[in-house]
């Protein structure tokens, strides 16, 4: 029997990955039918009345969620990816980790100026990744009009840190 919230199919593992942690696990989510359709309809909600022209979504998890929404509103898809994987030419873009940095690309010609976009990832942490995809975005003369999130772990401020962004989420937990 389908459940009627996201956060009834979000598998909750403790002490993971250390003691005190409660990791929030979405292959359950995506493991359902039922769990799978409920979040991407509930994530494509949170884009009704914004006018947009483009989704990018963030490896690998934000190809998971934003690719159906760009089918099913029709609009084209942005890649963001690891550095090093996008065959074109890119932009890149470093940000910290807790422990060193990473980086991440766009296809130089994946964004145009003026091109109104949606950012889409499976959850909002510290906001450190996003916040280096959305000024990927802007370099390229693109406008960030929203961020969707499936998961939102409010208590490592991601939104903070995204505070001139409008920042929307389906599932909010306290915790870390």
């Amino acid at each position: 029997m389908a459940k009627e919230r996201v956060e009834d199919y979000i598998r909750a593992i403790p002490d993971f990955p250390q003691k005190g942690v409660i990791f929030r696990d979405i292959t359950s989510v995506l493991e359902d039918p039922d769990g799978l359709k409920l979040a991407i309809d509930e994530m494509q909600k949170r884009l009704e009345g914004v006018e947009f022209n483009k989704i990018a979504g963030l490896e690998s998890r934000g190809f998971v969620f934003g690719m159906p929404i760009a089918y099913n509103l029709h609009k084209p898809f942005e890649l963001i990816r690891k550095a090093g994987k996008l065959p074109c030419e890119t932009l890149k873009m470093s940000y910290d980790l807790e422990y060193g940095q990473a980086a991440i690309e766009i296809h130089k010609h994946a964004i145009q100026p003026g091109d109104k976009v949606v950012l889409i990832d499976d959850l909002i942490a510290t906001g450190g990744t996003i916040e280096a995809a959305a000024k990927l975005v802007e370099e390229l003369g693109g406008e960030v009009v929203r961020m969707v999130f499936l998961l939102e772990l409010s208590g490592l401020n991601g939104r903070e840190k995204l505070k001139k962004y409008d920042v929307q989420s389906v599932v909010s937990y306290e915790g870390k």
